[in-house]
């Protein structure tokens, strides 16, 4: 478990001049919000940008008098209905337009979930400073290193002793357990109590009780005045308590020490406790560790400079060398366990990566299987299976364990920190619904609790007495962003790739002689998606029929031609032909050039 850190003096945010944002997109714009007046005096508000309607895109602002402090700043992985979109970010109007309130941003781990939209928002914010823990800071910092064009980050690093000041509030910090070391709970202090946040945690435990470490933690804020819990929901519908990190870690070694041949080990990235394990067993078993994929390398470079990996440098081997010690004594630490198509795992069951699976290898991948990947991670399997290697998953033996707590850890929690109210965040609808049931099992009255969508505002009355949602939602859009990470994606381009996958597109290139009226030659037609040419003789002669007669007519005494009529024109008549000859409705281009 991470070290809870102490208190100490209160020290004053240091104010900086605010910089300016990068230049958005020339098609970006704000989304129209309704105007919403600041809170009242003495009233807490807590505003959910994300993580309340989706996994992912956690963030959060709570605001008292003039000031404001914001929680994580996540992004969520984007899915199949939105093409050419690498992620999305929440929409921060409302911060935008209050960035002068702003004293900080606090961010509890290093999981993209909730700091991968970090470089898209904080120029928009005016760059305020950002504090959290080391480990999470060399992440963030190397992740900002792709984005030299953007503003650089005012970074302060989370002692354990720290208790920043925040305006009129005070931010101090806890230890909870995670899959990635320094991730911390955080407590903002007002006057009316405390607003806990629990980031992503578990509980650690044997045999479902609570390690002595837990309880002397959640035992101590247990004593304080606690006004609101926020508190993570993924895992909220699975019984019991949580697989034990320890147990797999176990398991793992077991695995590790039995391997009759190499060991493939398949993981996230960021499981950062569980990667620093294996190369520590492994080391003490006399096995050469050896790592493909990017974010792995760099994970584990960071590891090592901040002393959280202490192996010998001698342990590592690159993977050209890997054929040059005995398969019992290598371990191949791998990305891809998702069936992501350019990753080093999936590259090595296509036969594509230096690395060649053989039949003595065993495959181990050590992580659950992302909603949505199935097929990815089914097509990962059937292809190593081809070339005769041995597959472990977490379906078949205990080598996974989520970083997320289990419904009795979720109530052990409530029942130690005892909040007046409660907000459950990070999870679907369902998750927070589930949530609040688990609450109301420890003893919470229904009226204290709410469950937020995104851009929901809930406020707590200057009295302490009563939490209440407001009418008005602030912005709930969504930012996309794409592989050039600029600006935003906006929803027309979207729909546009959405129709192009779906229904093709139909470009019409025809050269008009201004002096006639008339097209000079038959139109070219160029379909994509579409229809296949050289078998729709039929359709190609009547389009360019009804592309000439429409042309002609509009322009026919048209002077000077009003080429976007024209377009328009053309798109709807040969549009409607289109739908009823096909059944679809491709994008259709029409280019007319005039001589």
């Amino acid at each position: 478990m991470t070290q809870q850190p102490a208190r100490s003096s209160v020290r004053p945010v240091q104010r900086r001049a605010p910089r300016p944002s990068p230049a958005l997109a020339p098609e970006q714009k704000k989304n129209d919000t309704v105007h919403i007046l600041p809170p009242a005096p003495g009233i807490v508000r807590i505003i959910p940008f994300g993580g309340c309607e989706e996994i992912g895109k956690n963030m959060t602002a709570i605001e008292y008098g003039n000031d404001i402090v914001i929680v994580d700043m996540g992004f969520q992985f984007s899915g199949e209905d939105m093409p050419g979109v690498d992620f999305v970010i929440p929409d921060i109007s409302y911060l935008e337009e209050r960035q002068h309130k702003i004293r900080g941003v606090f961010v509890t781990h290093g999981h993209l979930d909730h700091i991968g939209g970090i470089p898209y928002m904080m120029p928009r914010i005016g760059n305020p400073t950002l504090y959290t823990r080391l480990l999470t800071s060399l992440i963030i910092k190397k992740r900002q290193d792709e984005f030299p064009h953007f503003p650089h980050l005012n970074m302060e690093i989370i002692e354990e002793n720290a208790r920043i000041k925040a305006g009129s509030m005070n931010v101090r910090f806890f230890g909870v357990t995670h899959t990635i070391p320094d991730s911390m709970g955080i407590i903002i202090e007002t006057p009316n109590g405390n607003i806990i946040f629990t980031g992503d945690l578990k509980i650690d435990h044997v045999n479902g009780m609570p390690t002595a470490e837990e309880a002397r933690v959640y035992a101590e804020l247990g004593q304080e005045n606690n006004l609101a819990l926020l508190m993570d929901s993924t895992n909220a519908e699975k019984p019991g308590f949580s697989f034990s990190e320890k147990q797999v870690q176990e398991n793992l070694r077991k695995i590790i020490a039995d391997a009759p041949g190499r060991l493939i080990i398949g993981t996230f990235a960021s499981l950062l406790e569980r990667i620093i394990f294996v190369i520590n067993a492994s080391e003490e078993m006399g096995k050469k560790i050896a790592i493909t994929g990017r974010s792995m390398k760099v994970n584990i470079e960071i590891a090592k400079q901040i002393g959280l990996l202490k192996a010998k440098q001698s342990t590592f081997i690159s993977p050209e060398q890997v054929g040059d010690y005995a398969p019992n004594k290598v371990v191949i630490l791998a990305t891809g366990a998702q069936g992501d198509e350019f990753a080093a795992l999936m590259l090595m069951a296509n036969k594509k990566h230096k690395i060649k699976l053989q039949k003595t290898d065993t495959v181990l991948l050590s992580s659950s299987i992302i909603p949505g990947n199935e097929k990815s991670v089914q097509k990962l399997k059937d292809n190593i299976a081809r070339q005769g290697a041995r597959i472990i998953h977490n379906m078949i033996a205990n080598v996974h364990s989520s970083g997320h707590a289990n419904s009795e850890e979720m109530l052990w929690v409530h029942t130690q920190l005892k909040p007046k109210f409660f907000i459950p965040i990070h999870g679907s609808h369902y998750m927070l619904r589930v949530h609040s049931e688990i609450a109301r099992g420890a003893g919470m009255f229904e009226d204290n609790i709410i469950i937020p969508d995104n851009g929901t505002i809930i406020e707590i009355d200057a009295e302490g007495k009563k939490i209440s949602a407001a009418k008005d939602k602030v912005a709930q859009g969504i930012i996309m962003v794409d592989a050039l990470g600029k600006g935003d994606v906006k929803d027309i381009v979207v729909r546009d790739r959405q129709v192009l996958a779906q229904d093709g597109m139909f470009m019409i290139v025809c050269v008009i002689d201004t002096k006639t009226g008339k097209i000079r030659q038959s139109p070219d037609i160029i379909s994509r998606g579409f229809i296949y040419l050289k078998e729709s003789q039929e359709v190609l002669r009547q389009s360019r029929f009804i592309i000439r007669k429409t042309i002609e007519e509009a322009i026919k005494d048209m002077h000077p031609i009003n080429f976007d009529y024209v377009k328009n024109l053309v798109r709807e008549r040969l549009g409607k032909y289109l739908v009823q000859q096909t059944g679809k409705r491709p994008i259709i281009i029409p280019v007319l050039l005039e001589v």
